[in-house]
């Protein structure tokens, strides 16, 4: 989300340089050996290529992309693999939405991600379930809201399988950021942020960030923030501004 003009070689090396770690999307659109030269640390990608995770067809393929996409987390060290509700497509829109999630969807997603926490267990990776929003950036995507990826998280309860949680959408969807990191916090294995509105750095927009931060110190979190946001202006004066928030000297 930075740099977006610059190839993915040099913003790689970039952020290395500034030693922040990295975080991909799907990896089918990147020059993996160019990956793996670069040095390096890579957070966070996509876990997946397709499916979903509440019918028979779409958990099969998400198994079966996710066991693909395990691998090649293996092969670069990525630390943790994305999931969301259903697969994404252009524009961030669901590939199958939906408006209604039944009891029985619950069950099938509950019962996907037992599995999904099968096959990490197997190759020795975490994987994460991501929140998203409806109102802004993903309208139809199942178990969208913080509330569902946390329910079925918590309801694995799995070593595998963690939340991705990301207080930008949070904040669309839901608010009270503080009170639901301090309930998620045993299932947390990264927080994401971007300011609301407009999807750049925090700072930028409504969030008292900085709150934030000192709560979840104080709360005894102490594992990855990563900034999935856009930047104002200068991309390294929004890191800057990041890390003076997050890892203040």
């Amino acid at each position: 989300m930075l740099w977006r003009d610059r190839p993915m070689e040099w913003r790689v090396k970039r952020l290395t340089e500034l030693g922040f770690q990295v975080g991909l999307w799907n990896w089918p659109d990147h020059d993996l050996a160019m990956l793996e030269r670069s040095g390096a640390t890579f957070s966070i990608m996509n876990g997946y290529l397709s499916g979903r995770l509440a019918d028979d067809e779409g958990a099969a393929e998400l198994l079966r992309t996710a066991r693909q996409t395990a691998d090649v987390g293996l092969r670069l060290g990525v630390a943790r693999l994305n999931l969301h509700g259903t697969g994404l497509g252009e524009g961030g829109l669901p590939v199958t939405p939906c408006d209604t999630v039944s009891g029985a969807m619950w069950m099938k997603a509950r019962d996907t991600l037992e599995r999904i926490a099968d096959l990490a267990e197997e190759k020795g990776v975490t994987f994460t379930l991501e929140n998203l929003n409806l109102a802004v950036d993903h309208p139809g995507v199942p178990f969208a809201r913080a509330e569902d990826t946390l329910a079925l998280v918590s309801a694995v309860n799995r070593p595998g399988l963690r939340l991705n949680l990301d207080l930008y959408h949070a904040q669309i969807g839901e608010g009270n950021l503080i009170e639901l990191c301090r309930r998620a916090l045993p299932w947390i294995g990264e927080v994401q942020v971007a300011d609301v509105p407009g999807r750049c750095e925090p700072g930028t927009g409504e969030i008292a960030y900085a709150g934030v931060a000192r709560a979840l110190e104080a709360m005894g979190y102490d594992g990855p923030v990563g900034m999935e946001a856009f930047a104002s202006g200068d991309p390294e004066a929004a890191l800057q501004a990041f890390r003076g928030i997050f890892a203040p000297a």
